[in-house]
């Protein structure tokens, strides 16, 4: 399976996931259809399903000219999310398996926080989960619809993976992510290296998505919440009773809600 990133919006990305050996294509996540239909017709294919990781516009806008454009696709969302996806044909749940050509396998994770009905698409074979809005490049989404618990658990169920997956998120915010990480957790010398490696590839118009999990549990100080300087910096932001790992998400979460 080959995985092309699609630069929609400002910052969005949508992604291609093509069967080299049947040339069937899934895409996930078009936020926009202009780069989405260019991509598709440089790649001289026609998608067969798109996913999508959870209702919100920058995810789904380009849901219906894809539909209108490539008759009947599959539009993939979570079953809760009924009436808010356009278009959405096919209402997944936690463990659903779903199957594109003969490479393009995936199981759906609920991950519940950024909104009630995100999900992830792990490809376990491929290597690689895509996490819309949940799981970020050393850093983790607002929580418009969930509770602080949720998400911490969301994340860290995300966060148990294979360490050598691959994450390809719904945004490129990798480097203010990391601004907010050294402000978090200042002695921690994996994320210098990667302020520094993110830099490099931002300078020359590069993505940073396909960071692995090993690398977010080293510099994601969303998940490393029952780290001493990490718990440290989050008590002097707010009120922590018990110092529990999901207390302390919610101090980091609204901190850098305001950071």
């Amino acid at each position: 399976m080959r995985i092309v990133s699609v630069c929609c919006r400002q910052d969005n990305y949508a992604y291609l996931l093509i069967c080299e050996e049947t040339g069937e294509l899934v895409v996930v996540d078009p936020s926009e259809p202009e780069p989405v239909l260019e991509a598709l017709e440089a790649e001289k294919l026609k998608p067969s399903a798109v996913w999508n990781t959870h209702h919100h516009y920058d995810h789904v806008g380009g849901n219906e000219i894809l539909a209108k454009r490539y008759p009947g696709i599959d539009i993939v969302a979570h079953e809760s999310d009924r009436g808010r996806v356009p278009g959405q044909t096919v209402f997944v749940k936690d463990g659903d398996s779903l199957q594109v050509g003969k490479e393009i396998s995936a199981e759906v994770i609920f991950n519940p926080g950024h909104t009630s009905g995100a999900i992830s698409f792990f490809l376990g074979a491929a290597e690689a989960v895509f996490t819309g809005d949940t799981l970020f490049g050393a850093g983790c989404g607002r929580l418009f619809e969930g509770k602080f618990e949720q998400m911490h658990a969301s994340l860290m169920r995300l966060c148990a993976l294979p360490k050598n997956t691959r994450v390809y998120s719904g945004h490129e915010y990798t480097a203010g992510n990391l601004a907010f990480a050294s402000a978090v957790e200042p002695g921690n010398e994996a994320i210098s290296r990667r302020v520094k490696r993110v830099a490099e590839l931002r300078e020359n118009g590069q993505s940073t998505m396909g960071s692995t999990i090993e690398e977010e549990l080293d510099t994601n100080v969303f998940v490393r919440c029952e780290v001493p300087e990490v718990v440290a910096s989050a008590r002097e932001q707010g009120a922590i009773d018990t110092g529990s790992p999901s207390e302390v998400f919610g101090a980091l979460r609204k901190w850098k809600d305001g950071f």
